[in-house]
């Protein structure tokens, strides 16, 4: 890689808002906290699912992941200073790992009702992912790969439906992982009255579509291209169950 490619690199990731959070900031420019705020709370998700894999019931696990973000963003307001460079998924989760440690009881009494997250839905994703998991931080590990596909599939869909091609989305949305079988192509090209030649081409473009999204959301909670290749070997490692 020339100077200049890796030049270029670096600069794509200088606002990623993982990077926002660990570099010191210019005057007039977005808080570090806000940024922060912003990647707990589309994260927490892995957060439930380990405090939940703990052992503790779906209502108690649902107030320690919202009592858990609360503290974490006023200890990083609090404290004036950004956090270790390091990957948020590994930063979230040594925070998520000290304030279990400490006394985490008598913080959980002191955050507001914030109960906008659906422990129904939190609990029903918890049920569905970790059926296979042995320990509280492989949950939390597939959690969080999840969660990077799970917000790029409901970013796909969302644009699927601004461009009026919702029904060519939730045709193939199940074949973005996996090849349709012999004569699937054909049984969805009927489905939606075009040709099958239509029907590879659009499942191409949306597998590209999807990976670009996928790599804009991870991105999000690193600071370099270096850091962005070592968590997608990381996360896809995970997905695969060779972590």
């Amino acid at each position: 890689m020339t100077s200049s490619t890796s030049n270029q690199s670096q600069a794509s990731f200088a606002t990623t808002r993982w990077s926002m959070i660990t570099q010191i900031f210019r005057p007039g420019e977005r808080a570090p906290s806000d940024a922060l705020g912003e990647l707990c709370l589309r994260y927490r998700y892995p957060v439930y699912a380990y405090v939940r894999h703990c052992g503790h019931a779906a209502p108690i696990a649902l107030d320690i992941t919202l009592s858990f973000l609360h503290h974490l963003l006023q200890h990083f307001k609090e404290q004036g200073q950004p956090p270790m460079k390091e990957h948020f998924r590994r930063y979230l989760l040594a925070r998520l790992h000290a304030y279990l440690a400490a006394d985490w009881r008598g913080m959980r009494d002191e955050v507001v009702d914030e109960r906008d997250a659906s422990v129904e839905d939190l609990e029903t994703r918890y049920l569905r992912d970790s059926a296979h998991a042995e320990s509280p931080e492989q949950v939390f590990q597939r959690g969080f790969a999840l969660e990077v596909l799970t917000r790029s599939f409901k970013r796909l869909h969302a644009e699927a439906r601004q461009t009026g091609h919702a029904d060519m989305y939730e045709a193939l949305a199940p074949f973005l992982a996996h090849d349709p079988a012999p004569g699937q192509y054909d049984e969805v090209a009927r489905q939606l009255h075009t040709r099958p030649l239509t029907i590879v081409v659009a499942l191409k473009r949306l597998r590209q579509r999807l990976h670009e999204l996928s790599s804009e959301e991870l991105a999000d909670t690193v600071s370099s291209a270096e850091e962005f290749a070592a968590e997608q070997q990381a996360l896809f490692a995970v997905l695969q169950g060779t972590d």
